[in-house]
């Protein structure tokens, strides 16, 4: 026999439960007149009432219950046991607790009416109405929440702790409720850390940071449907595009900056110029930027010019320079693949314009940006117009930015910075002559690879590992010795395991170039003939991508430095064959050169390719001496 004590006179035998001074049967007819007691049956009722803690209203209900459920006789006992059990359990259990809200308190003290009344069907209607508006109260509690993580994320914001702003934004995305009626703030928030993400990346050189920012942009698409909501869809589509052609940058490849200019134009089809004219002209901006950095030049200069009807200097002075300085650079690159000097004066013009407005006080980072992207432009401008004013001017301008672009705030682009300056020195040192810029151009060089590792920018990397070597290699001509010219050797191939003839084909050759005119320096200096061969066999290689149909200036003057390691080379052999070699390669050269009209590159190569025939003649006389010789 098993006992079940719950405060009730009960005892279970045999699967029936009697209640003391009750048999089954008399509880099955109570139960089928439970609305119409004797005055014996009464009687029976209210010793159940108190043998169960019910009082009469419940006692009544739990009888309904009974017989709306058709319970067997056998088990009447004991389901009117469990029955009272539960009255007891709402007694007790429906009580107002700290921390209840008015309206719970409320809703509360009319369930203990309820109970008292044996009114279940109306008990469970207030529960749920508690339920309801605890469901509620949960909410604005998840809700508010929220909000408080979104506060910390803009004071981390504020403070330039970007992955902390990015960590909060994320919580509180994750402390929202589900359903999309919190669409909007959960689109909030993500917007908010992926800006967050975008600028630890773009800021400290974190990719990761970068691909987590995309990801967040990419579920911001998906969050925003463009049927529903076409303009936070658009805007989640411009912020994609930033994130894909900052990393993009970074990589090898196009693919990412390819998929920025789609996503850049599937916003445009939503930001029309008519609908939000402003936002229409940021992404304008924002598509000349990777088509910029595609080399789509002529299309960037396009786009820029659109963003610039709607970015006027009236409106948004600050968005306006940012602008010239973007049309700067795509002007400033156009002009590489064009001679003269007036689209760079066009660039010069657009820098120094956005300078006006985009001025340090206001925008320091943009600001250093312009200033060196102004500097960039003079040193190219500097380059065609000879002189050195122009370098000067160049110089002056990487040192203000370097003002504010620092390796602490901005790493990637202080080195970049440096870089740039120490090409502006190398430059001055080709024209000054002595060795004092020369060695400025390494320290800015080494500076820059400090931070410009070839983990991080593998092909940014080798491009300052090239630009170390012309400078070491320059110094290493003008200094005696051999030291400053291994260096030069050591930082080409170093160049060389990034800028490979696959992923670079011309810079690989122009460094191949570079290295081939340091070997020969080197063998000047040194006895035998290996660095000479070397230096051969590098100018050799660089004329497998420098041909003469795809770029053929670069072609006449791997030419000509061919036809110098030739002629040292064969300076230092008995026979000919070398010095004929020289000639020939000359004389390509200068071919070349005169159909380009090229006056002091012909002259030079005219005047190799005389001391060219010079020494073969020489040579030729030595050998017709030494026969006669042993024929006497």
């Amino acid at each position: 026999m098993t006992i079940f004590n719950f405060g009730f006179n009960l005892f279970s035998t045999n699967d029936q439960t009697n209640i003391v001074g009750i048999s089954p049967e008399q509880l099955a007819v109570l139960v089928r007149q439970h609305d119409d007691h004797s005055e014996t049956q009464k009687k029976l009722i209210a010793h159940l009432e108190t043998d169960l803690d019910l009082n009469g209203r419940q006692m009544r209900e739990a009888l309904r219950i009974l017989g709306e459920n058709e319970v067997a006789d056998e088990q009447l006992g004991a389901k009117l046991v469990e029955i009272a059990n539960h009255f007891a359990n709402l007694k007790s259990g429906v009580l107002a607790e700290a921390g209840d809200s008015s309206a719970i308190v409320a809703l509360k003290l009319e369930i203990q009416k309820a109970v008292d009344a044996g009114e279940l069907a109306r008990v469970d209607i207030l529960l749920e109405e508690i339920e309801d508006e605890q469901r509620h109260g949960m909410e604005r509690s998840a809700i508010n929440l929220a909000d408080t993580l979104a506060h910390r994320g803009e004071i981390a914001l504020a403070q330039l702790r970007y992955g902390k702003a990015a960590e909060h934004f994320a919580r509180a995305d994750a402390a929202l409720p589900s359903g999309m009626h919190f669409d909007d703030k959960r689109f909030s928030y993500l917007n908010s850390e992926c800006c967050a993400l975008y600028r630890l990346g773009k800021e400290f050189g974190d990719n990761a940071a970068l691909l987590r920012a995309i990801e967040r942009c990419q579920r911001l698409v998906s969050l925003a449907p463009r049927a529903r909501v076409p303009l936070a869809w658009a805007l989640a589509q411009n912020n994609l595009g930033i994130a894909l052609e900052s990393l993009g940058d970074r990589e090898r490849g196009t693919s990412r900056v390819e998929e920025a200019v789609a996503a850049y134009r599937a916003a445009l089809e939503e930001r029309t110029r008519e609908r939000v004219p402003l936002d229409w002209a940021t992404t304008q901006n924002n598509l000349g930027n990777a088509l910029y950095g595609l080399g789509a030049l002529k299309d960037a200069i396009a786009a820029f010019r659109a963003a610039l009807e709607e970015r006027t200097r009236e409106r948004v002075p600050l968005l306006w320079a940012a602008t010239q300085n973007n049309l700067g650079n795509a002007l400033r690159r156009l002009a590489q693949r064009e001679r003269g000097t007036s689209v760079l004066e066009e660039a010069v013009v657009a820098y120094r314009a956005a300078l006006e407005e985009g001025t340090r006080a206001r925008d320091p980072l943009q600001w250093a940006t312009t200033q060196s992207n102004l500097g960039l432009a003079l040193t190219t401008l500097g380059e065609r117009e000879g002189g050195t004013s122009r370098l000067e001017e160049a110089v002056a301008a990487f040192r203000e930015a370097l003002e504010e672009r620092t390796r602490e705030r901005v790493p990637l682009e202080w080195a970049a910075t440096c870089n740039a300056l120490g090409i502006v020195f190398l430059k001055l040192g080709e024209r000054e002559g002595g060795t004092s810029r020369l060695e400025e151009a390494i320290k800015a060089f080494r500076a820059a690879l400090e931070e410009m590792t070839r983990e991080r920018i593998p092909l940014s990397w080798a491009t300052t590992q090239n630009n170390l070597g012309n400078a070491l290699s320059l110094l290493g001509e003008r200094e005696g010795g051999t030291s400053r010219l291994e260096e030069a050797i050591a930082a080409f191939r170093a160049a060389l395991e990034e800028r490979t003839r696959e992923r670079v084909p011309l810079d690989w050759a122009t460094t191949e170039n570079n290295l081939g005119l340091a070997l020969m320096r080197l063998g000047e200096r040194e006895s035998g003939t290996q660095r000479f061969e070397e230096a051969v066999a590098a100018h050799r290689a660089a004329l497998e991508e420098r041909t003469c149909e795809r770029a053929p200036l670069l072609w006449a003057a791997s030419q000509n430095n061919l036809g110098l390691a030739l002629s040292k080379l064969g300076e230092r052999e008995d026979d000919t064959s070398r010095l004929e070699e020289a000639a020939a390669a000359f004389s390509a050269a200068l071919d070349e050169c005169t159909a380009q009209a090229l006056s002091y590159w012909s002259e030079r190569t005219r005047e190799n390719l005389v001391r060219c025939h010079a020494s073969l003649e020489q040579r030729r006389k030595q050998q017709a001496s030494a026969i006669s010789t042993l024929q006497f």
